[in-house]
């Protein structure tokens, strides 16, 4: 099972970015899922004298999911593929969100560290090569008790759910990814939600990182299993026993 890794994943974003707004569209939920999530951080006062990271925003519907979560929050957005950020970025936004072209790691490298209260991250961690050292680098970039927010395609382990999700890519998303000259990204796609943690992997990975405080949550609809949020707290700091 051959994945797409590093530049050469960034390069394949970069080309289907042009459609990749009209394609998540055929998914029922897509967007009401994020926003959903994005309302699980709970965030105080609309997020005002907060500072959020949406670390691989794409096209920016994360983004726009946060903006309505939090809309006093200071939104940072960032993402490796330069093509969907210049789709996210042709988007109307007001001033307190901006966009980076930079991954993980390297804004931790740029000294971007320690300094936001929440982190969202949205479908990242499958696509990533080291999910362990991105959690390392998510944890640098937190206070101390700040809130880890990851909505990802981690399937449940049921054989059901991992039977749902190859017919659902047979049958939609490798077709209409093929149709639209993606072909090779969303065969990726399937096969990375094959390849990855799952559900309870990754809530152990999760807390292995420093995050001491892990619960997990499976997504309404079709995607029930297929779908979680994984909602933590960075240790070290005095923001409760639990994530909320």
């Amino acid at each position: 099972m051959t994945l797409l890794r590093d530049h050469d994943l960034a390069r394949a974003f970069d080309h289907a970015s042009h459609t990749y707004d009209r394609l998540t569209a055929l998914n029922p939920g897509y967007r009401s899922g994020l926003l959903h999530s994005a309302h699980r951080l709970r965030l105080p006062r609309g997020g005002r004298g907060l500072r959020v990271l949406d670390l691989g925003c794409g096209t920016g519907a994360s983004t726009r999911a946060l903006l309505r979560a939090a809309p006093y929050a200071r939104i940072t957005a960032a993402d490796a593929s330069a093509g969907m950020l210049e789709r996210a970025r042709a988007k109307r936004w007001p001033r307190n969100v901006h966009f980076l072209h930079r991954s993980a790691e390297e804004l931790v490298t740029t000294h971007d560290d320690g300094s936001y209260d929440a982190v969202f991250a949205a479908y990242l961690f499958r696509n990533v090569s080291e999910p362990a050292g991105v959690l390392e680098a998510v944890r640098a970039l937190l206070r101390p008790g700040g809130r880890l927010l990851v909505h990802e395609y981690s399937l449940s382990g049921s054989p059901v759910h991992r039977a749902l999700w190859n017919a659902v890519c047979r049958g939609v998303i490798v077709p209409a990814g093929t149709l639209s000259g993606n072909g090779e990204l969303y065969h990726h796609l399937w096969r990375s939600v094959l390849a990855f943690d799952t559900a309870p992997a990754f809530a152990r990975r999760i807390s292995s990182a420093g995050f001491p405080f892990v619960r997990t949550v499976p997504v309404r609809g079709w995607q029930t299993g297929i779908v979680h949020v994984f909602l933590a707290r960075r240790g070290g700091g005095h923001a409760g026993s639990e994530a909320s």
